[in-house]
């Protein structure tokens, strides 16, 4: 990302109170060691590396909308 990196991008996305029980899943084609631990303290509700299956990816959105009701 240009001006700011994924982790920064989350969590100004959870400061902002409109925002806060927005679902974010972290996706990442550089997977390094810690990532998933940064991504989820950032504010990140699920973390995934690429290449991703689509089946993977709906899992996961589904699993997260379900804990939201």
């Amino acid at each position: 990302m240009p001006v700011i990196d994924g982790i920064e991008a989350i969590k100004q996305i959870r400061l902002n109170p409109n925002l806060v029980d927005i679902p974010i899943i972290a996706l990442t084609a550089l997977a390094m060691a810690g990532d998933r631990e940064r991504c989820l303290a950032a504010g990140a509700n699920e973390y995934l590396s690429k290449p991703i299956k689509l089946k993977t990816l709906a899992d996961t959105i589904r699993s997260i909308l379900g804990k939201r009701k």
